[in-house]
C-alpha cells in the first residue's frame, strides 16, 4: 500500500521537477504544499479512498488535479506526469537539487549551459573554473557547491530516522504474520536511534528459514533480491533502502541482537571486556576463551541481550547509549541514566498557527496537544522579519495574545496555553520585536533564520546578546541546521552554552526530524553543563505535534533522563528554573 510520505515525495518531486523547467509558480507552490499536507496526515491516503463518503478535496492543501493525482498514485503506483516529466529530465540531474543553495532554477542553468547531469559533472565542472563563467554564479558559488557535495551524496545514501521508522514498522508488521517467525527485532543504526540510517536490519528467531525468506520477499516495497544465503537475505526496496534480513536461532537470538545491533566501537569494548574475564563475544553467543582467545565448548549466554551483558558483569545498556562513549563507564560503576520517555513529556512550547505559517488555528493546535495527553502549550507565531511565513508585527501579535486571553477563560484549569512568540534575532544582533512588547510575554523563542552564512564570532554574539535579553527565554534550534540539506551555521556553542547556565536560560532540541537540533553530543555537553533542556515540535499543523518522540529519542542517545528536560515538569514549576521572574500566567 502506498504511504502518505511516499505521496508527499512524489509530489515534491514533481515540484522541484516543474520548477527545474520554469513551470507557474502557483503550480510548484500547489505540489509542495500538497506534499506537507499529506505528509502530516494521520490516517492514510490509501485507506481513506477506500471509504466512499470521503471526499479528498476536503483536506487542506488539496484540490481537484491533486486529489486524482493521490488516486492514480494509489491505484496505479505511479503518477503519468510524472513519468513524462522523468522523460523530459535526466532522473540523474535531480542529485543536483540536494545540494544546498542550488536550487531547481540554477540547476536547469547548469544543466542547459554545460550539460551537467550529476554530481560528478558538476564537481568536475567546479574545480575546472567553468561554473564560475555563467551569468549569476561566480567563484563563491564554485566554492559553495563544492562543499555541499559532501551532503548532497549523504542524502543519496541515508535518510531521516523517521522516514527509516515508517518503513521498518510495516515490515515489521508484516514479517510479525509468518507463522515461522518466533522473535523479531531491528537493529543497527535503526535501532539505536540515530537521527539518519542507511539501511535496515532484521533478525528474525526461527526454524525454518525458508519460510521467513520467502516471506520477506513478498513484502510489497522489494524491487529486487540483492542476496539470498543460508541464514541472510538482502533486498533492496522502491526508494533504494537497503534491508539485510538474519534468521537465527534462539539460543542466539540475543547474542545476534546485541552484534548486530553495534556500533562497532561499542561492539569493541564488550568485546575487550569479555576478553579480560576469559570469554569471547560474537553474534553466536558467549564463551569461554580457550589459550589463542579462540571460543571453547558451548555458549554460556545467549539467547537474550541480558544474558550477554550480564555474563560480562555489566547490566543491560539501552541501544540508545550504545556509542562507545561513557555508557560501559556507566554500567560498571552503577550510573547508567533512567532515560527520558515521550511519556514524561506534559508541555509542547513551539508551535505555530494559521496566524503565520502553520495549517491549523490557536484551539485545533489546543484541542489537538489536550488530546494527546499534554497539560500545557505556547503559541509561538513567527515575528515579523519572516516575511515569507507573514510574520507577526507587534500590532498584530497582541491581537493574538487577546485572543488567547479569552480562550483561556473556556479552557479548563488543567490545561494552560501561553502567549508565546518565535522572535527572530536580527542580523546586526537586536530582537526582532521590541522589549516592550517581549515583556508581555509568557514565553520568548530566540532564533536565527536570516544572516546564517556571518562569520562565527557575528553568529555567537547573536546568541549571546539574545541570552543576556532579560526577556528570552530560549534559544530555538541552536545550530539551523536541516539534516542532509543544509549544514550548521559557524557558532561556537561552548561560548553559548556558558551564557546560556550563567543567565539561567534554556536551549531547544527541535523535534522535527529533519533538524533535531541540538544533537545528541550538544544536548549531553548542556547536560553537563546543568543546562535544561526543552523538547519541542515546531509543529506547524495538528499532526506535526507528533515529531516529540523523535526529539525524545535523540535526547535518549545524549542520556538525558527527565530530569534534565524542562517541559517534563509542569507550568508552575518550569517558571521556578527559568532565569527571571518572567510570565504572568499561573
Amino acid at each position: 500500500m502506498i504511504t502518505n510520505n511516499q505521496i508527499a515525495e512524489t509530489f515534491e518531486q514533481i515540484a522541484d521537477l516543474l520548477e527545474f523547467q520554469g513551470a507557474n509558480a502557483f503550480r510548484i507552490r500547489a505540489y509542495r504544499n500538497g506534499a506537507r499536507s499529506v505528509r502530516d496526515l494521520a490516517d492514510p491516503i490509501a485507506g481513506l479512498m477506500q471509504d466512499p463518503e470521503v471526499d479528498l478535496t476536503k483536506l487542506p492543501g488539496i484540490g481537484k488535479d491533486l486529489a486524482a493525482k493521490c488516486r492514480e498514485l494509489v491505484e496505479h503506483g505511479t503518477i503519468a506526469m510524472l513519468e513524462e516529466l522523468l522523460r523530459e529530465i535526466p532522473v540523474s540531474v535531480l542529485s543536483l537539487l540536494r545540494i544546498p543553495g542550488l536550487g531547481p532554477k540554477k540547476a536547469a542553468v547548469l544543466h542547459r549551459e554545460l550539460g551537467i547531469d550529476n554530481l560528478e559533472q558538476l564537481a568536475e565542472a567546479c574545480q575546472s573554473g567553468t561554473v564560475r563563467k555563467l551569468k549569476g554564479f561566480g567563484a563563491k558559488t564554485e566554492e559553495q557547491i563544492l562543499k555541499g557535495m559532501a551532503i548532497a551524496e549523504a542524502a543519496g545514501q541515508r535518510i531521516y530516522w523517521a522516514r527509516a521508522d515508517e518503513i521498518a514498522q510495516r515490515l515489521r508488521s508484516f514479517l510479525s504474520s509468518c507463522e515461522a517467525v518466533r522473535q523479531l527485532e531491528l537493529a543497527g543504526s535503526y535501532r539505536r536511534g540515530k537521527e539518519t540510517v542507511g539501511d535496515l536490519d532484521v533478525l528474525v528467531d526461527s526454524s525454518n528459514v525458508n519460510e521467513v525468506m520467502d516471506r520477506f520477499q513478498q513484502f510489497e516495497d522489494v524491487a529486487d533480491v540483492i542476496q539470498r544465503g543460508d541464514t541472510k537475505m538482502s533486498v533492496r526496496l522502491r526508494s533504494g533502502l537497503q534491508v539485510d534480513l538474519r534468521v537465527v536461532p534462539t539460543a542466539s537470538f540475543g547474542a545476534a541482537l546485541q552484534y548486530f545491533t553495534g556500533s562497532k566501537e561499542h561492539n569493541v569494548l564488550v568485546r575487550g571486556r569479555a576478553k579480560e574475564l576469559g570469554l569471547r563475544v560474537n553474534e553466536y553467543g558467549v564463551y569461554r576463551a580457550g589459550e589463542n582467545g579462540e571460543a571453547v565448548g558451548p555458549s554460556i549466554a545467549g539467547s537474550t541481550e541480558e544474558d550477554v551483558y550480564r555474563a560480562i558483569k555489566l547490566p543491560w545498556i539501552a541501544p540508545e547509549l550504545r556509542e562507545a562513549r561513557k555508557e560501559l563507564q556507566w554500567a560498571e560503576q552503577g550510573e547508567l541514566p533512567t532515560l527520558i520517555t515521550a511519556e514524561d513529556l506534559i508541555g509542547d512550547l513551539h508551535m505555530h498557527t494559521t496566524a503565520t505559517d502553520g495549517a491549523a488555528s490557536i484551539e485545533e493546535m489546543i484541542a489537538a496537544a489536550r488530546q494527546r495527553g499534554l497539560r500545557y502549550v505556547a503559541i509561538t507565531d513567527h515575528s515579523r522579519r519572516v516575511t515569507m511565513a507573514n510574520g507577526l508585527d507587534p500590532k498584530r501579535l497582541r491581537s493574538q495574545w487577546q485572543q488567547i486571553d479569552k480562550l483561556r477563560a473556556s479552557i479548563p484549569d488543567d490545561f494552560v496555553v501561553l502567549k508565546g512568540i518565535e522572535c527572530d534575532i536580527l542580523e546586526d544582533g537586536t530582537m526582532d520585536l521590541p522589549d516592550d512588547v517581549l515583556e508581555e510575554a509568557d514565553w520568548v523563542i530566540a532564533s536565527v533564520h536570516y544572516g546564517q552564512n556571518q562569520s562565527r564570532e557575528r553568529i555567537t554574539e547573536r546568541i549571546v546578546s539574545a541570552l543576556e535579553n532579560p526577556h528570552v527565554d530560549v534559544i530555538a534550534h541552536p545550530t539551523g541546521r536541516l539534516i542532509n540539506r543544509r549544514e550548521p551555521y559557524q557558532v561556537d556553542l561552548e561560548a553559548v552554552m556558558r551564557v546560556a547556565k550563567q543567565h539561567g536560560k534554556i536551549l531547544e532540541l527541535n523535534a522535527n526530524p529533519a533538524r533535531l537540533d541540538l544533537n545528541d553530543v550538544h544536548c549531553a555537553a548542556a547536560k553537563a553543563m546543568g543546562i535544561p533542556i526543552v523538547i519541542s515540535s515546531d509543529a506547524h499543523s495538528v499532526e506535526g505535534l507528533d515529531v516529540l518522540r523523535y526529539g525524545v529519542l535523540q535526547a535518549r542517545r545524549a542520556g538525558l533522563t527527565r530530569h534534565d528536560v524542562a517541559n517534563t515538569r509542569g507550568w508552575p514549576e518550569l517558571k521556578k528554573i527559568m532565569g527571571h521572574p518572567h510570565a504572568k500566567q499561573q
